[in-house]
Parts: C-alpha cells; structure tokens; sequence
C-alpha cells in the first residue's frame, strides 16, 4: 500500500510533512492554543500598520498570554494594538530603551476576531507569540 503523500518521509498529509512556516492562526491541541508569528518586518513607516496575528477564536473561551518583542534601538518608537472585532483593546506606544519583550494578559470570549499589529518609526523586525488554554462548555 502506498504511503499518503507520496511517500514523501512517511507524512500522513498529501503536501508532505515540511514545515512551511509560522502561522498567524489560533492553533489548538487539546486544552491548549497558541500562535506564533514568527519574525517580521516593518518598513518603519510609524504607526502599527504590519499585521503579526490575525485570527478567530472558535467554540471556546480563550484565557492565556501575549508576548511581543521586537529589535528597535533605543529612543526608537514603537506601536502594538490589539483588536478584539474590530474595537482596540490595547494600544501601546513606547520609545524604546533597548529590545524590551512585553507580555499582556488576555481572556477572549468565543468567536471572537483578534489581529495584532505592529510599527515603529525606522525599519526594525517584530514577532508576537500567543498561548494559553481553552474552555470548553459541556453541552
């Protein structure tokens, strides 16, 4: 019998097994979810305009973490925002003092849309990493 995906080292998915990089996505396993940006560019245009996360939560209540870092210089300025649907739920400007990473709390309802944004006023790289644990109602 032939191994789904051509064989292509044993991957149980027809595009094979690689990693194709970070995903902006809520990932779930389990009780756990997370998601992670990875490390990307904003032309330093000022402003949070260069999306990070971009995601909807689905039947659960999500309780967990927001890490953001980032390589500005100091007295650099840098933007975060959060929006929860549409509405800013935090919005951070800071001149930085160095790479300073930044960790907000979160508790997001159901079915809710997240985007986190980033900026600052020269050409740096930003990543965000959101991870927490899920609640589920028992229907």
């Amino acid at each position: 019998m032939a191994l789904l995906g051509g064989g292509v080292g044993g991957a149980g998915n027809p595009v094979g097994g690689s990693f194709t990089g970070p995903a902006q996505a809520l990932e779930i396993i389990a009780d756990f979810a997370y998601a992670a940006s990875g490390n990307i560019e904003d032309a330093g245009t000022g402003g949070p305009n260069t999306t990070l996360l971009s995601f909807t939560t689905g039947n659960y209540l999500f309780v967990g973490d927001l890490d953001f870092t980032n390589s500005a210089r100091l007295g650099h300025d840098i933007y975060l925002n959060v929006t929860m649907n549409g509405n800013i739920i935090n919005e951070t400007q800071e001149n930085s003092t160095g790479i300073v990473p930044m960790t907000f709390h979160y508790i997001i309802p159901p079915y809710t849309e997240i985007t986190v944004e980033w900026g600052a006023n020269s050409t740096y790289n930003g990543s965000a990493f959101m991870s927490g644990r899920i609640y589920r109602t028992r229907d």
